[in-house]
Protein backbone atom coordinates (compact mmCIF):
# COMPACT_ATOMS: atom_id res chain seq x y z
CA UNK A 1 0.00 0.00 0.00
CA UNK A 2 1.37 3.26 -1.32
CA UNK A 3 1.66 6.04 1.30
CA UNK A 4 0.14 8.23 -1.19
CA UNK A 5 -2.67 6.04 -0.25
CA UNK A 6 -2.73 5.87 3.01
CA UNK A 7 -2.17 9.85 3.41
CA UNK A 8 -5.18 10.25 0.89
CA UNK A 9 -7.07 7.74 3.22
CA UNK A 10 -6.71 9.83 6.34
CA UNK A 11 -7.00 13.04 4.83
CA UNK A 12 -10.73 11.77 3.51
CA UNK A 13 -11.60 10.51 6.70
CA UNK A 14 -10.76 13.83 8.63
CA UNK A 15 -12.73 15.39 6.14
CA UNK A 16 -15.90 13.26 6.05
CA UNK A 17 -15.33 14.14 10.34
CA UNK A 18 -15.06 18.06 9.39
CA UNK A 19 -17.82 17.60 6.94
CA UNK A 20 -20.18 15.73 9.32
CA UNK A 21 -19.76 18.38 12.25
CA UNK A 22 -20.34 21.60 9.87
CA UNK A 23 -23.61 19.62 9.01
CA UNK A 24 -24.46 19.66 12.57
CA UNK A 25 -24.60 23.19 12.94
CA UNK A 26 -26.63 23.32 9.69
CA UNK A 27 -29.34 20.83 10.59
CA UNK A 28 -29.73 22.44 14.69
CA UNK A 29 -30.71 25.92 12.39
CA UNK A 30 -32.66 24.86 9.35
CA UNK A 31 -35.26 21.99 8.59
CA UNK A 32 -35.10 23.40 4.79
CA UNK A 33 -34.24 20.26 2.82
CA UNK A 34 -33.01 22.37 0.01
CA UNK A 35 -30.86 24.34 1.97
CA UNK A 36 -29.31 21.27 2.85
CA UNK A 37 -29.05 19.79 -0.29
CA UNK A 38 -27.23 22.61 -1.86
CA UNK A 39 -24.64 22.47 0.90
CA UNK A 40 -23.92 19.02 0.70
CA UNK A 41 -23.45 19.45 -3.37
CA UNK A 42 -21.22 22.20 -3.11
CA UNK A 43 -18.96 20.70 -0.68
CA UNK A 44 -19.16 17.57 -2.98
CA UNK A 45 -18.33 19.99 -5.91
CA UNK A 46 -15.45 21.34 -4.20
CA UNK A 47 -13.63 18.23 -3.48
CA UNK A 48 -14.63 16.73 -6.90
CA UNK A 49 -13.13 19.69 -8.02
CA UNK A 50 -9.99 19.28 -6.51
CA UNK A 51 -9.05 15.63 -6.67
CA UNK A 52 -9.82 15.51 -10.57
CA UNK A 53 -7.76 18.74 -11.15
CA UNK A 54 -4.92 16.89 -9.13
CA UNK A 55 -4.94 14.13 -11.39
CA UNK A 56 -5.14 15.53 -14.44
CA UNK A 57 -2.91 17.76 -13.58
CA UNK A 58 1.17 16.22 -14.98
CA UNK A 59 3.56 17.16 -12.28
CA UNK A 60 5.35 18.80 -15.22
CA UNK A 61 2.93 21.12 -15.11
CA UNK A 62 3.46 22.62 -11.68
CA UNK A 63 0.95 24.34 -9.98
CA UNK A 64 -1.31 25.67 -12.67
CA UNK A 65 -3.61 28.73 -12.28
CA UNK A 66 -6.82 25.71 -11.91
CA UNK A 67 -4.78 23.87 -10.18
CA UNK A 68 -4.50 27.34 -7.23
CA UNK A 69 -8.23 27.84 -7.74
CA UNK A 70 -9.36 24.42 -6.97
CA UNK A 71 -6.95 24.58 -3.80
CA UNK A 72 -8.25 28.12 -3.03
CA UNK A 73 -11.48 27.51 -2.76
CA UNK A 74 -11.20 24.34 -0.87
CA UNK A 75 -9.34 26.61 1.95
CA UNK A 76 -12.31 28.98 1.23
CA UNK A 77 -14.73 25.98 2.70
CA UNK A 78 -12.88 24.63 4.63
CA UNK A 79 -11.34 27.33 7.17
CA UNK A 80 -14.95 28.45 7.76
CA UNK A 81 -16.04 24.50 8.81
CA UNK A 82 -12.93 24.32 10.94
CA UNK A 83 -14.38 27.26 12.76
CA UNK A 84 -17.90 25.41 12.77
CA UNK A 85 -16.05 22.27 14.11
CA UNK A 86 -14.19 23.72 17.23
CA UNK A 87 -17.14 25.48 18.55
CA UNK A 88 -19.32 21.98 18.20
CA UNK A 89 -16.83 20.25 19.50
CA UNK A 90 -16.44 22.37 22.51
CA UNK A 91 -19.99 22.57 22.69
CA UNK A 92 -20.23 18.38 22.36
CA UNK A 93 -17.79 18.17 25.11
CA UNK A 94 -20.01 19.90 27.53
CA UNK A 95 -22.93 18.33 27.02
CA UNK A 96 -21.09 14.53 27.23
CA UNK A 97 -19.85 15.86 30.87
CA UNK A 98 -23.11 17.31 31.77
CA UNK A 99 -24.68 13.69 30.65
CA UNK A 100 -22.35 12.18 32.85
CA UNK A 101 -22.39 13.88 36.26
CA UNK A 102 -26.40 13.59 35.58
CA UNK A 103 -26.17 10.02 35.38
CA UNK A 104 -23.65 9.84 37.92
CA UNK A 105 -26.13 12.38 40.21
CA UNK A 106 -29.60 11.97 38.51
CA UNK A 107 -31.09 15.60 38.79
CA UNK A 108 -28.70 17.98 38.26
CA UNK A 109 -28.34 19.94 35.05
CA UNK A 110 -29.22 18.05 31.93
CA UNK A 111 -27.82 19.67 28.36
CA UNK A 112 -30.23 23.13 27.67
CA UNK A 113 -31.39 22.30 23.53
CA UNK A 114 -31.84 25.87 23.00
CA UNK A 115 -28.03 26.59 24.11
CA UNK A 116 -26.92 24.09 21.19
CA UNK A 117 -29.15 25.79 18.55
CA UNK A 118 -27.05 29.21 20.05
CA UNK A 119 -23.57 27.68 19.36
CA UNK A 120 -25.01 26.54 16.27
CA UNK A 121 -26.39 29.81 15.16
CA UNK A 122 -22.82 31.87 16.64
CA UNK A 123 -20.59 29.10 14.75
CA UNK A 124 -21.94 29.77 11.36
CA UNK A 125 -21.86 33.89 11.66
CA UNK A 126 -17.90 33.05 12.99
CA UNK A 127 -17.25 31.31 10.05
CA UNK A 128 -19.02 33.70 7.36
CA UNK A 129 -16.11 36.06 8.34
CA UNK A 130 -12.76 33.94 6.64
CA UNK A 131 -15.80 32.60 4.19
CA UNK A 132 -16.24 36.07 3.11
CA UNK A 133 -12.43 37.48 3.29
CA UNK A 134 -11.28 34.42 1.74
CA UNK A 135 -13.71 35.32 -1.35
CA UNK A 136 -12.73 38.94 -1.40
CA UNK A 137 -8.77 38.10 -1.27
CA UNK A 138 -9.23 35.10 -4.10
CA UNK A 139 -11.04 38.03 -6.46
CA UNK A 140 -10.06 41.70 -5.34
CA UNK A 141 -7.85 40.96 -2.62
CA UNK A 142 -4.90 40.04 -4.52
CA UNK A 143 -4.67 42.80 -6.46
CA UNK A 144 -4.84 45.23 -3.49
CA UNK A 145 -1.62 47.22 -4.07
CA UNK A 146 -0.30 48.94 -0.94
CA UNK A 147 2.96 51.62 -1.24
CA UNK A 148 4.60 51.38 1.85
CA UNK A 149 6.98 53.63 2.70
CA UNK A 150 10.24 53.65 4.90
CA UNK A 151 12.90 56.48 5.82
CA UNK A 152 16.00 54.75 6.64
CA UNK A 153 19.13 57.22 8.21
CA UNK A 154 22.93 55.91 8.05
CA UNK A 155 25.61 57.79 9.39
CA UNK A 156 28.09 56.83 6.45
CA UNK A 157 25.88 57.16 3.71
CA UNK A 158 27.61 59.12 1.34
CA UNK A 159 26.01 62.79 1.13
CA UNK A 160 25.39 62.57 -2.54
CA UNK A 161 23.00 59.76 -1.67
CA UNK A 162 20.92 61.98 0.88
CA UNK A 163 17.55 61.62 -0.20
CA UNK A 164 17.69 58.53 -2.63
CA UNK A 165 14.93 56.49 -3.03
CA UNK A 166 14.45 53.17 -4.01
CA UNK A 167 11.49 50.92 -4.93
CA UNK A 168 11.87 47.46 -4.27
CA UNK A 169 9.25 44.66 -5.48
CA UNK A 170 9.71 40.71 -5.18
CA UNK A 171 7.72 37.59 -6.40
CA UNK A 172 5.99 38.49 -9.49
CA UNK A 173 4.72 34.62 -9.85
CA UNK A 174 3.93 35.55 -13.21
CA UNK A 175 2.47 31.94 -13.73
CA UNK A 176 0.09 32.91 -11.47
CA UNK A 177 -1.67 36.08 -12.98
CA UNK A 178 -5.13 35.94 -15.06
CA UNK A 179 -6.13 39.85 -15.01
CA UNK A 180 -4.05 42.13 -17.48
CA UNK A 181 -5.40 45.23 -16.24
CA UNK A 182 -4.75 44.86 -12.59
CA UNK A 183 -1.30 43.41 -13.12
CA UNK A 184 -1.05 47.05 -15.46
CA UNK A 185 -2.78 48.79 -12.66
CA UNK A 186 0.45 47.36 -10.40
CA UNK A 187 3.17 48.47 -12.61
CA UNK A 188 1.85 52.05 -13.25
CA UNK A 189 1.81 52.48 -9.70
CA UNK A 190 5.36 51.18 -9.23
CA UNK A 191 6.29 53.99 -11.89
CA UNK A 192 4.03 56.80 -9.79
CA UNK A 193 6.39 56.68 -7.48
CA UNK A 194 8.92 57.67 -9.65
CA UNK A 195 12.12 56.26 -7.41
CA UNK A 196 16.12 56.75 -8.53
CA UNK A 197 16.67 53.03 -8.42
CA UNK A 198 14.21 49.77 -8.92
CA UNK A 199 14.99 46.57 -7.33
CA UNK A 200 13.22 43.28 -7.67
CA UNK A 201 14.38 40.79 -5.49
CA UNK A 202 13.52 37.01 -7.14
CA UNK A 203 10.13 34.79 -7.79
CA UNK A 204 9.26 36.09 -11.49
CA UNK A 205 7.94 32.63 -12.42
CA UNK A 206 6.89 29.68 -10.78
CA UNK A 207 8.44 27.46 -12.86
CA UNK A 208 9.06 27.98 -16.14
CA UNK A 209 10.10 31.02 -18.04
CA UNK A 210 7.16 30.91 -20.88
CA UNK A 211 5.21 31.73 -17.80
CA UNK A 212 6.52 35.10 -18.51
CA UNK A 213 6.10 35.18 -22.34
CA UNK A 214 3.01 37.37 -22.26
CA UNK A 215 4.05 40.15 -19.73
CA UNK A 216 7.22 41.15 -21.43
CA UNK A 217 6.11 43.85 -22.69
CA UNK A 218 3.99 45.35 -19.33
CA UNK A 219 7.02 44.87 -17.44
CA UNK A 220 9.58 46.57 -19.41
CA UNK A 221 8.33 49.58 -18.88
CA UNK A 222 9.84 50.37 -15.61
CA UNK A 223 11.40 54.22 -15.54
CA UNK A 224 13.90 54.46 -13.39
CA UNK A 225 17.34 56.92 -13.65
CA UNK A 226 20.20 55.08 -11.82
CA UNK A 227 19.19 51.60 -13.27
CA UNK A 228 17.03 48.12 -12.26
CA UNK A 229 18.38 45.51 -10.85
CA UNK A 230 17.18 42.34 -9.79
CA UNK A 231 18.28 38.93 -8.53
CA UNK A 232 16.81 35.29 -9.21
CA UNK A 233 14.46 33.30 -6.45
CA UNK A 234 14.06 29.71 -5.44
CA UNK A 235 10.94 29.05 -7.76
CA UNK A 236 13.43 30.07 -10.96
CA UNK A 237 15.21 27.36 -10.87
CA UNK A 238 12.61 25.28 -11.42
CA UNK A 239 12.92 22.87 -8.80
CA UNK A 240 8.97 21.97 -8.30
CA UNK A 241 8.41 20.71 -11.42
CA UNK A 242 9.69 17.03 -12.61
CA UNK A 243 11.79 17.83 -16.07
CA UNK A 244 12.20 15.16 -18.68
CA UNK A 245 15.81 15.29 -18.09
CA UNK A 246 18.55 17.60 -16.29
CA UNK A 247 19.15 19.16 -20.25
CA UNK A 248 15.76 20.62 -20.32
CA UNK A 249 15.57 21.72 -16.67
CA UNK A 250 19.13 23.48 -17.41
CA UNK A 251 17.83 24.79 -20.83
CA UNK A 252 15.02 26.05 -18.71
CA UNK A 253 17.14 27.96 -16.15
CA UNK A 254 18.82 29.76 -18.98
CA UNK A 255 15.97 31.08 -20.28
CA UNK A 256 14.62 32.22 -16.90
CA UNK A 257 18.02 34.62 -16.95
CA UNK A 258 16.98 35.59 -20.67
CA UNK A 259 14.10 37.49 -19.34
CA UNK A 260 15.56 39.98 -17.25
CA UNK A 261 17.16 42.03 -19.66
CA UNK A 262 13.81 41.41 -21.80
CA UNK A 263 12.44 43.93 -19.19
CA UNK A 264 15.16 46.19 -19.06
CA UNK A 265 16.92 44.71 -15.36
CA UNK A 266 20.21 43.75 -14.55
CA UNK A 267 20.37 40.48 -13.23
CA UNK A 268 22.65 40.45 -10.53
CA UNK A 269 24.06 36.25 -10.47
CA UNK A 270 26.21 36.33 -7.63
CA UNK A 271 27.64 39.98 -8.28
CA UNK A 272 27.73 43.31 -7.80
CA UNK A 273 27.28 46.99 -9.15
CA UNK A 274 28.35 50.23 -8.68
CA UNK A 275 25.66 53.24 -8.87
CA UNK A 276 27.35 56.55 -9.05
CA UNK A 277 26.34 60.05 -8.19
CA UNK A 278 28.36 63.66 -7.60
CA UNK A 279 31.68 60.89 -7.90
CA UNK A 280 30.25 59.42 -4.70
CA UNK A 281 29.20 55.52 -4.79
CA UNK A 282 27.33 52.96 -3.29
CA UNK A 283 27.20 49.10 -4.55
CA UNK A 284 24.17 47.30 -4.85
CA UNK A 285 24.82 43.19 -4.36
CA UNK A 286 23.34 40.40 -5.89
CA UNK A 287 22.99 37.14 -4.45
CA UNK A 288 21.51 33.77 -6.51
CA UNK A 289 18.93 32.13 -3.68
CA UNK A 290 19.87 31.48 -0.66
CA UNK A 291 17.27 29.88 1.91
CA UNK A 292 17.48 27.63 5.03
CA UNK A 293 16.49 24.34 4.10
CA UNK A 294 16.23 25.57 0.30
CA UNK A 295 18.81 26.07 -2.45
CA UNK A 296 21.80 27.47 -1.13
CA UNK A 297 23.56 28.45 -4.72
CA UNK A 298 24.25 32.45 -2.53
CA UNK A 299 27.57 33.21 -1.96
CA UNK A 300 28.27 36.72 -0.42
CA UNK A 301 32.13 36.87 -0.57
CA UNK A 302 31.68 36.33 -4.70
CA UNK A 303 28.92 38.53 -5.01
CA UNK A 304 31.13 41.02 -2.61
CA UNK A 305 34.21 41.00 -4.86
CA UNK A 306 36.03 44.08 -5.56
CA UNK A 307 34.20 46.28 -3.25
CA UNK A 308 35.22 47.41 0.08
CA UNK A 309 34.36 46.67 3.81
CA UNK A 310 33.56 50.50 4.01
CA UNK A 311 31.52 51.16 1.16
CA UNK A 312 27.68 51.77 1.48
CA UNK A 313 26.07 48.44 0.49
CA UNK A 314 22.62 47.44 -0.41
CA UNK A 315 22.45 43.72 -0.43
CA UNK A 316 19.64 41.96 -2.74
CA UNK A 317 19.23 38.34 -1.13
CA UNK A 318 15.91 36.82 -1.88
CA UNK A 319 15.03 34.15 1.24
CA UNK A 320 15.48 36.53 4.74
CA UNK A 321 16.43 33.13 6.28
CA UNK A 322 19.69 34.35 4.72
CA UNK A 323 20.26 37.74 6.55
CA UNK A 324 18.95 35.66 10.15
CA UNK A 325 21.41 32.90 9.32
CA UNK A 326 24.14 34.56 7.42
CA UNK A 327 24.45 38.14 6.72
CA UNK A 328 23.52 40.29 9.51
CA UNK A 329 26.46 38.99 11.72
CA UNK A 330 28.59 39.34 8.77
CA UNK A 331 32.02 41.49 9.63
CA UNK A 332 31.75 42.88 6.21
CA UNK A 333 28.74 44.85 7.16
CA UNK A 334 25.72 45.20 4.81
CA UNK A 335 23.90 48.33 6.07
CA UNK A 336 20.46 47.27 3.80
CA UNK A 337 19.26 43.98 2.97
CA UNK A 338 15.49 43.60 0.52
CA UNK A 339 14.15 40.00 0.14
CA UNK A 340 10.76 39.01 -0.19
CA UNK A 341 9.78 35.15 -0.46
CA UNK A 342 7.65 34.95 2.40
CA UNK A 343 4.51 36.80 1.02
CA UNK A 344 3.66 37.04 4.46
CA UNK A 345 1.71 33.64 3.43
CA UNK A 346 -0.60 35.81 2.10
CA UNK A 347 -2.98 35.68 4.01
CA UNK A 348 -3.12 37.27 8.46
CA UNK A 349 -4.22 40.07 10.16
CA UNK A 350 -2.22 43.77 10.33
CA UNK A 351 -3.14 46.56 12.02
CA UNK A 352 -0.47 49.23 11.75
CA UNK A 353 1.15 49.85 14.89
CA UNK A 354 -1.25 47.87 16.86
CA UNK A 355 -1.46 43.92 15.83
CA UNK A 356 0.39 41.89 13.56
CA UNK A 357 -0.31 38.27 12.80
CA UNK A 358 0.07 35.61 10.33
CA UNK A 359 1.07 31.78 10.30
CA UNK A 360 4.30 32.91 8.46
CA UNK A 361 5.80 34.15 11.62
CA UNK A 362 6.06 30.46 12.87
CA UNK A 363 8.53 30.23 9.87
CA UNK A 364 10.40 32.82 9.64
CA UNK A 365 12.05 35.46 12.11
CA UNK A 366 11.83 37.84 9.42
CA UNK A 367 8.41 37.68 7.55
CA UNK A 368 7.41 40.93 6.37
CA UNK A 369 8.25 44.22 6.23
CA UNK A 370 11.45 46.40 8.42
CA UNK A 371 14.08 44.58 10.53
CA UNK A 372 16.95 45.77 12.38
CA UNK A 373 19.49 44.07 14.41
CA UNK A 374 23.38 45.82 14.93
CA UNK A 375 23.05 48.87 13.04
CA UNK A 376 21.76 46.73 10.24
CA UNK A 377 18.02 46.85 8.42
CA UNK A 378 15.92 44.14 6.57
CA UNK A 379 12.71 45.05 4.53
CA UNK A 380 11.04 41.39 3.76
CA UNK A 381 8.48 42.71 0.99
CA UNK A 382 5.30 40.62 1.13
CA UNK A 383 5.35 40.48 -2.89
CA UNK A 384 3.76 41.91 -5.91
CA UNK A 385 2.02 38.23 -6.92
CA UNK A 386 0.97 35.30 -5.55
CA UNK A 387 1.06 31.66 -5.53
CA UNK A 388 -0.69 28.53 -4.33
CA UNK A 389 -3.24 30.38 -3.22
CA UNK A 390 -4.61 32.05 -5.50
CA UNK A 391 -5.47 35.40 -3.51
CA UNK A 392 -4.44 37.50 -0.29
CA UNK A 393 -6.28 38.29 2.75
CA UNK A 394 -5.08 40.68 4.58
CA UNK A 395 -1.59 40.82 3.57
CA UNK A 396 -1.58 42.70 0.65
CA UNK A 397 0.51 42.86 -2.43
CA UNK A 398 3.01 45.20 -1.42
CA UNK A 399 5.36 47.81 -3.26
CA UNK A 400 8.36 49.45 -1.02
CA UNK A 401 9.73 52.74 -1.61
CA UNK A 402 12.68 53.32 0.82
CA UNK A 403 14.49 56.55 1.05
CA UNK A 404 18.02 56.76 2.37
CA UNK A 405 19.29 59.70 4.26
CA UNK A 406 22.23 60.79 6.18
CA UNK A 407 22.28 60.84 9.74
CA UNK A 408 22.14 59.02 13.29
CA UNK A 409 20.71 55.81 12.42
CA UNK A 410 16.89 54.99 13.24
CA UNK A 411 17.71 51.14 14.33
Amino acid sequence: MSRFFIALVVFSLLFLVLEFYAFQALKTITKNKYVKIIWVLAALAIYINLFYTVYSTPRSAGQTVRFQLAAGFLLTFLIPKLVIVIMMFGEDAVRIVQKTVSYVSPGTTQPIPSRRLFVSQLALVLAAIPFTSFLYGIFQGKYNYKVLKYQLSFEDLPEAFDGFTITQISDIHSGSFTNSDKIQYGIDLINEQKSDLILFTGDIVNNKADEMDNWIDAFKNFEAPYGKFSILGNHDYGDYVDWASKEEKAKNFEAVKEVHPKIGFDLLLNENRIIEKDGQKIAIVGVENWGKGFNQAGDLEKASLGIEKKDFKILMSHDPSHWEYKVKNDDFNYHLTLSGHTHGLQMGIEIPGFFRWSPSQYVYKQWAGLYSEFGRFINVNRGFGYHAFPGRVGIWPEISVIELKKGPSNT
